[in-house]
């Protein structure tokens, strides 16, 4: 059992971004008992982020260097050394890759919660997602889509005259348009030049849903579910999505979870590894309102402590059991909302959570 008279030493990386802080925020500001039972060191390699001179989240903060760089692995073993600390939460997508692959260069001996590396790096390629859901009916009609040689009829024949285009990696809705002719396409692969490979997939119109399943060892934890329906500067973005919500809904979708796990053991399954970490899930609800896999995502989203203020703290729980605290049952949590919970969020602000019904008119 974790001492709470002993504080945990947590080390946070990608400060910079959206969803670690709000992976701290879930503890600071709804760990109840246990919001003082850790203290969050953050790292990023942009000495301009955010995170790294937020002294209300983070007690010590350090700028390290790229995941892809040589120098990486030194750089955190000196700061994991320095620092006595006890666990390490990844979050953005290339270092997940980088923990799940290369974790044995660690010198100290920490608490991680990662994804198989060979599961986390087909998830992260969504083309290979799809190939990997092929004849299940959990996802769209697809079709990769070469930016330097295509035909365009090929496109409309298998997915309708409207689709949608965006880069098979990457999040932030990088690549992303809902495409109505050939001309607007061109155009769209020439704005994205950096992006190498699109997958265009069935376009669909409904709710933009996430349900999040989190795994340890194979045993399903908990569940929780929401609905993504306006972004924060979706102004920006021609599709209107970046990836980062302001508004949305906390969802009783049970339909949501069965697919979820599903899915997630087909892929374990044909790969051949174990399920462990946190899994986020993406639908959009096709012309039926069936919902249907866009992405899986390796890692907790921007929106977990809006979650979390509604009662469904997903970070609390991963940093419990990594350190072999809370309940004993092997009885998934399936988290449900008795009210018409919604959920605002705006850039660095403090998540709301309130009935739908309570909205101003």
């Amino acid at each position: 059992m974790m001492d709470k008279t002993f504080v945990k030493r947590i080390l946070i990386t990608g400060v910079g971004g959206p969803t670690p802080r709000a992976f701290v925020r879930a503890i600071k500001y709804f760990g109840g008992e246990y919001k003082n039972s850790f203290e969050f060191i953050g790292v990023d390699s942009n000495p301009l982020a955010y995170g790294l001179y937020d002294k209300d989240l983070f007690c010590k903060a350090f700028v390290v260097p790229r995941a892809d760089d040589k120098c990486y692995w030194d750089a955190v073993n000196v700061i994991i050394e320095n620092n006595a600390i006890d666990a390490a939460i990844i979050l953005p997508e290339a270092e997940v890759l980088e923990w799940s692959k290369n974790h044995s260069r660690l010198r100290k001996e920490i608490k991680l919660h990662l994804p198989d590396y060979r599961l986390a790096s087909e998830l992260v390629n969504k083309y290979k997602l799809h190939d990997l859901l092929n004849g299940t009916g959990y996802i769209p009609d697809y079709l990769k889509l070469n930016p330097t040689h295509f035909a365009f009829d090929n496109l409309t024949r298998k997915l309708g005259q409207s689709f949608w285009v965006r880069g098979t990696e990457g999040s932030s809705g990088l690549g992303s348009l809902k495409i109505n002719n050939q001309e607007i396409l061109a155009q769209w692969i020439t704005l994205n030049p950096n992006v190498s490979e699109f997958i265009a997939t069935e376009y669909l119109p409904g709710r933009n849903m996430a349900c999040k399943l989190l795994y340890f060892n194979n045993e399903l934890l908990a569940t929780a579910s929401a609905e993504r329906v306006k972004y924060i500067m979706s102004k920006i973005a021609p599709s209107g999505i970046t990836g980062n919500t302001s508004f949305g809904r906390l969802l009783n979708e049970p339909g949501l979870v069965d697919i979820s796990i599903n899915a997630l053991n087909i892929i374990s399954q044909k790969i051949g590894t174990s399920l462990n970490g946190i899994f986020t899930i993406d639908f959009k609800e096709d012309i039926n309102g069936k919902p249907k896999i866009t992405e899986v995502n390796i890692r907790h989203v921007a929106f977990t402590s809006s979650m979390a203020a509604g009662g469904a703290n997903l970070p609390l729980q991963t940093l419990l059991r990594l350190f072999d605290e809370g309940s004993n049952s092997s009885e998934t949590i399936h988290y449900s909302f008795n009210e018409d919970y919604i959920f605002l969020r705006d850039v660095d602000g403090y998540p709301i959570v309130l009935k739908e019904s309570d909205l101003l008119k």
